[in-house]
């Protein structure tokens, strides 16, 4: 029998990296580029800008390595440089100050990934929930930076305050704040949708 390769730990990838190997990297990348993905796409709201940046948090991580400490893990310490990333991207086009209007439904391909519909959902079915997740995502851009930031780590990707309060370099009473009033939020721009 074959004995299964076992995948390195972040530690043992780390210190591969730091050793001058460059596949340990690419090992990295592949592990959490589509998590850092979903992040930035939850926080800029558009596929290339989101590209953009997980392009530019991994080459800012493996250009910073050796300042990397161990500290904190390696997946909070990605994504702290993906939310601060997105955040510059934001701060240099200026967003936020206006609220731009669409007057067509991007297509599916230019969305972030959605778990697909069940099959014995009927074609309404799906198309409701269709559009309530473009209500949804449409709702999430419209939050302040801090609270859109919190709301996608903890409802989209799931994190602890522990994990949001290190990303967001605050403590677990500000990520708390942050989702309470983000939440708050989310519920007065989507209530008229969903009466």
């Amino acid at each position: 029998m074959e004995q299964e390769e076992r995948m390195p730990s972040d530690e043992e990838l780390v210190e591969r990296i730091r050793q001058g190997e460059q596949a340990a990297f690419q090992t990295v990348v592949e592990k959490y580029q589509q998590r850092m993905y979903a992040v930035a796409y939850g926080l800029l709201g558009n596929r290339e800008d989101a590209l953009d940046t997980v392009q530019e948090a991994f080459v800012k991580a493996y250009r910073s390595l050796a300042k990397f400490k161990g500290e904190s893990s390696l997946y909070t310490w990605l994504y702290r440089i993906t939310v601060n990333a997105a955040i510059d991207l934001e701060r240099k086009a200026g967003r936020r100050e206006e609220v731009e209007f669409r007057e067509e439904i991007e297509p599916d391909e230019e969305k972030g990934e959605y778990p697909a519909a069940p099959p014995s959902e009927n074609p309404v079915e799906q198309l409701m929930r269709k559009e309530l997740g473009g209500l949804i995502e449409d709702a999430i851009q419209k939050l302040p930076s801090e609270q859109r930031t919190a709301i996608v780590l903890r409802e989209i990707e799931g994190l602890s305050y522990k994990e949001i309060a290190g990303i967001m370099k605050c403590s677990e009473g500000t990520v708390m704040s942050r989702l309470h009033y983000g939440r708050k939020k989310l519920q007065e721009l989507l209530g008229p949708h969903l009466e």
